[in-house]
């Protein structure tokens, strides 16, 4: 699957994903208006909101982004309507040719672990197969340590898929955990024993190169990869250094501060090596294209969905081009 990932970015010459992360903020107000007229002001009205304005996006940026990934916490707040409303965009993206990273950040003990592995390996019912969530990859939290990774891990062996598990997240508190100095009891690969402590962050990066090393494509990365926020530059940098076999998923970019610069180094030598996320800074990008029709709280009134996509395509080009210009 990450071989798939990297031949698109360079057939589009373009390392950046569309974080599909919607909220009632950020629609329209003519398709408010519609849905609520439609379904009544309920969570139902909001999910059908979703699903239509992320196809306008998907509509508008698909030939140019190798990759989308939906947040699903945005979905799920709204319940069975928005669960609906995530699968549809899922598949939407999917037939529309991207690659579909579902940011679900799970981590459980191994049996309710097992189970969220559903997401890349389907359910089972009496020898029958259902790939229900239709993801290539998502994203995992290894709070719990191996045996929680175990069944994500074993999923993408056997239905080629992906994980990014959380290595270093962009949020300004992640140090309050990630970046406290750990000793091991054991060496960890690549590091001496009776080497200086490391931080969390440094040692989860360890378990990561682990779990992977058996995985490497075709391409040198391996199917587990690695979210690393791109609002730390440094610990990006080292990390980078730790991980030579390792695809980075980067959040962080644009609305949470990083910009290009910031990330030269998270990419390989080649150029390669990471695909960067931007949510925000593109799909609202119509409120800053149309700042009298969304900005401040003002209405939204008259502003079309092929408008809005048309914005979030216009800065999808924006952040393709800056990416460019800093890595080879």
């Amino acid at each position: 699957m990450i071989d798939r990932l990297i031949e698109r970015i360079e057939i589009l010459n373009n390392p950046s994903a569309v974080g599909l992360d919607p909220s009632p903020e950020m629609m329209p107000d003519d398709l408010k208006r519609d849905m609520y007229d439609l379904f009544g002001k309920t969570p139902k009205a909001v999910a059908e909101m979703f699903v239509r304005f992320n196809a306008a996006i998907i509509d508008r940026t698909a030939d140019i982004v190798p990759a989308v990934k939906p947040q699903i916490a945005m979905y799920e707040r709204y319940g069975l309507d928005g669960i609906s409303a995530y699968l549809r965009t899922v598949e939407y993206a999917s037939e529309a040719g991207l690659t579909v990273i579902g940011d679900i950040k799970r981590g459980d003990v191994a049996g309710t672990a097992e189970a969220y592995a559903a997401h890349l390996s389907g359910v089972d019912v009496e020898g029958e197969r259902f790939d229900l969530w239709k993801e290539d990859a998502v994203t995992i939290n290894p709070y719990l340590g191996g045996d929680s990774a175990a069944p994500f891990l074993k999923a993408c062996k056997d239905f080629d898929k992906a994980v990014f598990v959380l290595v270093k997240t962009s949020n300004a508190g992640s140090g309050d955990i990630q970046d406290l100095r750990v000793s091991a009891s054991e060496p960890c690969e690549g590091r001496e024993a009776n080497a200086p402590d490391m931080t969390v962050c440094a040692r989860v990066a360890s378990l990561v190169n682990e779990w992977g090393k058996d995985s490497v494509g075709d391409r040198g990365y391996s199917r587990v990869g690695a979210v690393v926020g791109a609002t730390h530059r440094e610990t990006g940098e080292m990390l980078r250094a730790m991980l030579p076999h390792t695809f980075f998923l980067v959040p962080g970019y644009g609305a949470q501060g990083a910009n290009a610069g910031d990330i030269r180094g998270f990419f390989d030598e080649r150029g390669g090596g990471a695909i960067v996320n931007s949510s925000r800074g593109i799909i609202a990008a119509w409120m800053k294209e149309f700042p009298n029709a969304g900005a401040q709280g003002a209405k939204a009134s008259g502003i079309s969905l092929d408008e809005a996509g048309l914005a979030a395509r216009k800065a999808a080009v924006e952040m393709r081009d800056r990416l460019r210009g800093v890595i080879r």
